[in-house]
């Protein structure tokens, strides 16, 4: 192919340089000369884009200078060093030096052709030559090599490339790059030979390399490459290492190509050795404000424990981090590892000295193609001048990560310009911050829901949200407008303002089927108080009416009781008269004509002497809330936690003028722990409290708590706490059937959630993750002006009794199940299972819940 290549370059750069420049010698040389004699003009001659005076800039020899063939010679290997010429030559005529070039052409278009499993984009980044560049032999063959290495990457190793050229007028051309992808070069088998300890199944799953399977339709790890093949080689060592197999060693990774050319077989020679457990660990310093004795408890490295070589990197970052709290920002910590292959021990030693001082002497940020650099700076906690100080720049790491701009977040260090100086580079890579969110579940109850919602976030990329979000389901529709400002002022303090409606239907779900509609304005004030703390403020007005479904009765007009009729019930057998019995139902408001001394009126009229006390809730108010948010993080990612905790406490007071009155306490904890690879629990505790303040109305019900949907896996939205349920009974006090009427919510919630994060033993590259989860909580507590006595509303002379009456017990509500995510191509989707341990007979539940969204 280089021979092809060069034939066809030296055909372009002729036929457009002769065309150019007839009669010109293509051979470069420098003529042989007097050297006695001086130069009186030095001419350029075959030049088209290039001025003569940039040309003569180049040459060693001037006017005046003598004709000296070195410096002559250096004038030619100076002319070609600059790229800009395909050949040159020098010669004297007479007293004068003339200088004949042969331009190299410009690059008019760059084309690819015969590619589909890479785009253009793909490769025009990779790639040096562009349109308006200049056209260099040496230039194209690199790129040809750039090209070939990106299909190898992707597995396909018979690719070939084979640059074409095109000339065009005015010393232009057009460059090609011909290619055939030929196929995709896969792994068929991986293999091992000397592991005795674990099996070629264990080992392939501890690397990143796949067998090509139908399956892997989603990843390219099952594509041969030979540079992942190296980095195989380190995590089969790091596996072994942190299973005890101090000496441990790859003695080979051969890839041989099938005989069909299509995959290769790869086989790996190990030689495992002995397997070690730690000996004496020690800890040796002479800093005087370090306990070596403490610093040894802090370890988690026991004598007798199995080796494990991730332990060691562990403690060293653990000393790092007691040193720089006893404020020691230099420190160098060097293990000292002694293996004694007699007893297949190892005993360590943490050597602790104060490192030389390093400063930071450039902060650089890279991959950020939308966020600017000013949004990442201000969460870094070291900058330009600072001393070096890793603890500091594991914070950063996890502020920045915090953020939710970026899908992976790496802090480097490199050596600066000086031997006591750093280059910190923080690298990102940007993710979506749009999102268009799906939901959708299946209720024991009310079977499928739906609900949909966008919202954007990183305005600009300035860190700025900008929401405007639409939800609407078959219960509610609510648009919010949002804006907030992570650094008010320039200051660290973050502000925002929220613009709102809601319109709420609970017609099934809670008391009296009502309908809410809310319209209000907040704004909010944040804060740090320290590392790991921050203070939220808040005040919002709003105006919210409530309205009771409109469901007419007949009553009579003497006592206000509901009115009945005699009716007659055939029992199923319409053409059998003789079984036909007389029961007392309900009249229908419907019925004409309505019997005398009787009226229809709302359920919630103040003529029914039986109406309930929810419909006292049916009015408009005007709550104005002022209320607080303070927040302790102290997990070590803010991501996938593997320790830590967080915690939470907000309060909420309405009464600073407007209709209501009443103080709402919410608190959450949590702790999280990595048990090992892959698996991760994390438990949390949360409850509630709203009392009202200064009258006796009690909570207005759109104010209580409902929990159930999201909020507690395994039953409905508002499925479980207080409600209204109708009890029928029969002649000997034997329940007949017990009907769940609307959810009242409640006063007081408590919550606990159990999560367990399980392997599920698919290929990674399918995005699956699988979590246990246990909830167990209830929510109640009414008081006793929202509660109405227990009601017979059947006639008299019935057969059955039905009693309506209010359930608010805070018995313990429990569910179990499984929760699937799955960070499909559209976008992350998740799946909830669950299964009820434990209910009340009037609770709603649920089976199954989806949900879903898509960034942008």
């Amino acid at each position: 192919m280089r021979s092809a290549f060069a034939a066809s370059l030296m055909s372009v750069v002729a036929s457009v340089a002769l065309a150019t420049a007839p009669g010109l010698n293509p051979v470069a040389h420098a003529q042989t000369v007097n050297s006695g004699e001086t130069i009186r003009t030095v001419i350029v001659e075959g030049n088209q884009r290039i001025e003569d005076r940039t040309i003569q800039s180049y040459l060693l020899v001037e006017p005046g200078d003598p004709f000296d063939p070195d410096r002559i010679d250096l004038s030619l290997k100076t002319l070609f060093a600059t790229g800009l010429f395909a050949d040159a030559s020098f010669e004297k005529s007479g007293s004068d030096l003339i200088v004949r070039v042969v331009e190299n052409p410009i690059i008019n278009r760059v084309i690819f052709e015969g590619n589909d499993a890479i785009d253009d984009e793909k490769m025009r980044e990779e790639i040096e030559v562009a349109p308006r560049g200049i056209f260099t032999a040496a230039r194209v063959q690199s790129d040809v090599q750039r090209i070939l290495e990106l299909y190898r990457q992707s597995g396909r190793f018979a690719a070939s490339v084979e640059p074409q050229y095109k000339p065009l007028e005015q010393n232009r051309v057009d460059l090609v790059f011909v290619i055939n992808e030929g196929p995709v070069t896969g792994v068929r088998s991986i293999n091992f030979i000397g592991n005795g300890a674990y099996s070629d199944g264990r080992l392939r799953s501890e690397i990143v390399t796949r067998q090509s399977r139908w399956w892997r339709f989603f990843s390219s790890n099952d594509n041969y490459d030979p540079g992942r093949l190296e980095y195989d080689r380190e995590l089969l060592r790091q596996f072994y290492q942190n299973n005890g197999y101090y000496d441990f060693r790859v003695v080979s990774a051969v890839a041989d190509l099938t005989p069909d050319q299509e995959d290769f077989y790869i086989t790996y020679t190990v030689d495992e050795g002995d397997q070690y457990y730690y000996g004496d660990v020690k800890v040796e310093t002479e800093l005087d404000k370090l306990n070596a004795s403490a610093l040894r408890r802090a370890l988690s490295i026991q004598e007798g424990n199995l080796f494990r070589g991730n332990q060691i990197e562990n403690a060293i970052d653990t000393l790092t981090y007691a040193a720089g709290v006893a404020g020691y920002a230099f420190v160098d910590i060097t293990p000292q590892l002694d293996p004694d292959p007699e007893t297949n021990r190892i005993n360590v030693t943490f050597a602790i000295d104060e490192g030389p001082r390093v400063y930071v002497e450039r902060v650089d940020i890279v991959g950020n193609t939308a966020t600017l650099d000013r949004v990442i700076r201000r969460e870094l906690r070291v900058s330009e001048g600072d001393a070096f100080n890793r603890v500091l720049l594991d914070r950063s790491r996890n502020r920045v990560r915090a953020l939710g701009y970026f899908k992976n977040v790496e802090i480097t260090e490199s050596p600066g310009s000086r031997p006591d100086r750093t280059v910190v580079e923080v690298s990102v890579e940007e993710q979506p911050t749009g999102e268009l969110s799906f939901a959708a579940g299946y209720s024991s109850v009310d079977a499928f829901l739906f609900d949909v919602s966008v919202s954007q976030r990183n305005l600009r990329g300035r860190g700025q949200t900008v929401i405007a979000r639409v939800s609407a389901s078959q219960r509610q529709q609510y648009v919010d407008l949002r804006f907030r400002e992570p650094r008010f002022l320039d200051r660290n303090l973050a502000a925002g303002i929220d613009i709102f409606s809601t319109r709420s239907d609970f017609s099934d779900v809670a008391f009296g089927g009502f309908e809410t509609d809310t319209i209000g304005a907040g704004v909010n004030l944040g804060f740090p108080l320290s590392e790991h703390t921050n203070l939220g403020l808040r005040y919002r007005l709003q105006s919210d009416k409530l309205d009771l479904a409109d469901v007419p009765i007949v009553i009579n007009d003497a006592d206000g009781t509901l009115a009945f009729q005699t009716v007659v019930d055939d029992n199923g057998t319409p053409d059998d008269p003789s079984d036909d019995t007389e029961v007392q139902v309900p009249v229908s408001p419907n019925a004409d004509p309505l019997p005398d001394g009787t009226a229809v009126v709302d359920i919630c009229d103040a003529e029914y002497i039986n109406r309930s006390r929810g419909c006292r809730n049916e009015r408009a108010e005007i709550s104005s809330i002022i209320g607080y948010s303070f927040n302790w993080d102290r997990r070590n990612d803010p991501i996938e936690p593997t320790g830590g905790f967080d915690m939470s406490l907000s309060q909420d007071f309405a009464g600073v003028g407007g209709d209501v009155q009443f103080l709402r306490t919410e608190v959450s904890a949590a702790t999280y722990k990595g048990i090992f690879k892959g698996v991760r629990a994390s438990a949390r505790i949360s409850g509630g409290l709203i009392e009202p303040i200064g009258d006796d109305d009690g909570i207005r019900i759109n104010n209580r708590f409902f929990r159930g949907g999201s909020s507690f896996r395994g039953f409905d939205v508002a499925g479980l706490g207080p409600r209204l349920i109708e009890r029928t009974v029969d002649s000997e006090g034997n329940t007949v059937r017990v009907r769940r009427l609307n959810a009242l919510g409640g006063k007081a919630y408590y919550q606990g959630t159990l999560e367990v994060t399980v392997p599920n033993f698919l290929p990674d590259e399918y995005g699956i993750d699988t979590a246990l989860f246990v909830e167990a909580g209830s929510v109640g507590m009414l008081d006793d002006i929202d509660i109405d006595p227990a009601r017979i509303i059947s006639p008299e002379g019935s057969e059955t009794t039905t009693v309506r009456l209010t359930k608010d017990a805070m018995g313990l509500r429990a569910s179990a199940g499984l929760s699937v995510g799955w960070d499909s191509p559209f976008g992350p989707i998740r799946f909830d299972f669950s299964q009820i341990l434990r209910q009340e007979e009037y609770d709603r539940t649920e089976t199954f819940r989806f949900s879903t969204s898509t960034r942008f």
